[in-house]
């Protein structure tokens, strides 16, 4: 059965709202065990999605995206992290980037067994919440795929700056500056499909075997 424009929206706001709100606070999270606590002072390491929500980046470009059938494709507020006043800056870099993807491979299992509860579940909701939960498993994989992505500013480009040598990691940070640009022309030229598509895919395979 198709769904209408008004029922997409329905079904994926839940699994959008806690999918970017949890990957954000996952990094206040992890900063604050490694030393920072900006974040924690701003009241950003919270499960309270208005804390986190950009109008745009986190309920309009999300929405337009899934009505008009491509990648999932939003953000939510930063969560301002200070990475010099982490203990080991550089090395810790990269648990507080990897936090965000974490915690989206995390909650990609939850809305897996979600989907398998589904099959048992009264009739009355047992449509809706596999349609949910479906929605919960593809969202969550998109988004940390995506973020894996080593392309500063996104977590993969943490990861990588944390990983090169100094002299090399300082030459890749500075692509930052570029690196929304360069998504965007991905995204509509079609390559960011193109690359991303084998992993979402093996993740997928992945995921649905440890539930198995």
């Amino acid at each position: 059965m198709e769904l209408s424009i008004i029922q997409k929206i329905v079904i994926y706001a839940l699994p959008v709202i806690f999918a970017i709100t949890v990957h954000e606070a996952a990094h206040g999270y992890a900063a604050k065990y490694f030393g920072d606590m900006t974040a924690f002072n701003a009241g950003r390491i919270s499960l309270n999605p208005l804390r986190h929500i950009d109008p745009f980046g986190t309920v309009l470009l999300p929405a337009l995206t899934i009505m008009l059938g491509g990648i999932l494709f939003g953000w939510a507020k930063p969560v301002p992290v200070d990475f010099s006043r982490l203990r080991n800056p550089k090395k810790d870099m990269l648990w507080v980037a990897a936090a965000g993807p974490a915690s989206n491979f995390v909650m990609a299992i939850f809305w897996a067994l979600v989907m398998k509860y589904a099959v048992v579940a009264p009739d009355a909701i047992a449509y809706p919440l596999a349609l949910m939960a479906k929605a919960g498993v593809s969202i969550n994989i998109v988004l940390m795929v995506l973020n894996l992505l080593p392309l500063p500013p996104l977590d993969g480009g943490r990861i990588a700056v944390s990983l090169l040598p100094i002299h090399l990691a300082r030459q890749f940070a500075q692509i930052e500056r570029y690196g929304f640009f360069i998504l965007i022309a991905l995204l509509f030229s079609g390559v960011l499909n193109f690359i991303l598509d084998p992993f979402i895919n093996a993740v997928y395979q992945l995921i649905f075997s440890l539930i198995a």
